[in-house]
């Protein structure tokens, strides 16, 4: 009996370092870029108001000292009087004192400096940096075409480095993955390349693997030799029962206790028996199988609880029971329905327990009890996933959802409405046309 949840794979650590250092990079990049674009626009403000002020102020000295003085344009650089001169291109007209950048004139980008002038009226500077522009546009792309180069390169070399980096970190994960349980002298090597750390956690999962198979094996001692000394009382119970049942003149009344005492005697022998299996060899639970009619032995699983129900206003009905058989280990079929039984009576006060065989080997049982919410619910369904025992459940209901591990069964705990519990144990697995699906891996116990 298992239960799964479906969680996404992680990323490996080294993608995640390199989607980080590439975000890192970007950013970098970006501001950079910002900045760089910022101190580049100021910068070239200052330069061109420096340079046309300059100019300006040298045309301005000249024309007012000098009355022959004539300006010549040059091809990069010209003069307009915007008062007095039609030709002025319309870019110009409606500009304000001061300088301006990237501005139109005659379908050239240029920087144009506009100043009042008492004698001359308003002067517009004009430089030509249509040329200038195109370079600095020109080295723009360059330098983003270096800039994505560069992030290319220290992306694939840091991809590089990280994987050397990480690569004992996922050879390690990857033995650990390997780890089986249940299998004795398993340990942990580290990469030779691998950091200090890595070596601190592979003798602290090593140290942990030693000290759980020793823990183990004391498990495995401790089951095989209570085990063991169960059997002689057993034997002499079943002894004894066998010699009784043997008395030509014993009472009826007194012959079916005495039947019911054998019976019981040997279920505990063959849980025993199972009991050592478990301590020793798990696998060989499902060669223990023999054919069982389910039919035939609820209602002798029955009659053996009646006495716990007491002075108890309880009744126990089957609802429904097929004709099946099933083909598993007799001593675990009696311990789940039974354990499953008693938890019922135990937990109920009055009404009653129903109990429903199907053709398809699933027994059903129902209590009339206060029942468990859902929350309660997955708490019995988590003990059991973990093994905690619980002194009140018979062999526990750990141990049921052991056995259903090896055997392919599956056991659910519902509640019912308006009241009680819902317990539904799937044998299906051991039905004769079905047990080609064999048991499940004994990896889950020790």
């Amino acid at each position: 009996m298992q239960w799964h949840k479906r969680v996404a794979k992680p990323a490996p650590m080294h993608r995640r370092m390199v989607w980080w250092l590439l975000g890192y990079l970007a950013l970098i990049s970006l501001a950079v870029f910002s900045v760089g674009n910022y101190v580049h626009e100021h910068a070239e403000h200052s330069a061109w108001r420096a340079l046309l002020n300059s100019e300006l102020d040298s045309i301005v000295n000249h024309i007012e000292h000098e009355p022959h003085y004539r300006w010549q344009d040059s091809d990069t650089l010209r003069l307009f009087y915007i008062n007095g001169s039609p030709a002025v291109p319309e870019s110009l007209r409606t500009l304000h004192p001061g300088l301006h950048d990237g501005v139109m004139v005659n379908d050239r980008q240029s920087a144009v400096m506009i100043r009042e002038t008492p004698q001359l009226g308003r002067l517009a500077l004009v430089l030509d940096i249509n040329d200038f522009h195109e370079l600095e546009q020109f080295a723009t792309r360059w330098v983003l075409l270096a800039g994505v180069l560069m992030i290319i390169v220290t992306v694939l070399m840091a991809s590089f480095g990280v994987g050397r980096l990480v690569r004992p970190l996922s050879s390690l994960a990857r033995r650990i993955d390997e780890l089986h349980p249940g299998v004795p002298g398993q340990r942990v090597e580290v990469d030779p390349r691998a950091s200090s750390e890595l070596y601190v956690i592979a003798n602290a999962l090593n140290d942990y693997l030693a000290r759980n198979e020793q823990f183990v094996e004391r498990e495995r001692v401790f089951i095989s030799t209570a085990s063991h000394e169960l059997r002689t009382p057993i034997a002499v119970i079943t002894g004894a029962s066998e010699l009784a049942l043997g008395q030509p003149d014993i009472p009826e009344r007194a012959r079916q206790q005495m039947q019911r005492v054998h019976r019981t005697a040997q279920g505990v022998e063959q849980l025993i028996q199972l009991l050592l299996v478990l301590a020793r060899d798990p696998a060989r639970l499902a060669a223990l199988g023999e054919r069982i009619p389910l039919d035939l032995l609820v209602p002798d699983i029955i009659e053996d609880h009646r006495h716990l129900m007491g002075d108890k206003d309880l009744r126990i009905e089957i609802d429904g029971l097929a004709r099946v058989d099933i083909i598993a280990p007799l001593g675990v079929v009696q311990a789940a329905i039974g354990n499953l039984l008693r938890n019922a009576i135990e937990n109920s006060g009055r009404g009653t327990i129903h109990i429903q065989v199907s053709d398809q080997a699933v027994v059903t049982l129902q209590d009339p009890g206060l029942g468990m919410s859902p929350e309660e619910i997955a708490a019995v369904h988590a003990r059991m996933a973990r093994g905690d025992r619980n002194e009140q459940s018979g062999i526990g209901l750990e141990l049921i959802a052991r056995l259903c591990e090896h055997l392919g069964w599956a056991l659910q705990i519902q509640p019912c409405v308006p009241r009680g519990t819902c317990v539904i144990l799937d044998l299906g697995a051991s039905l004769p046309e079905r047990s080609d699906r064999g048991s499940l891996p004994a990896s889950s116990l020790p």
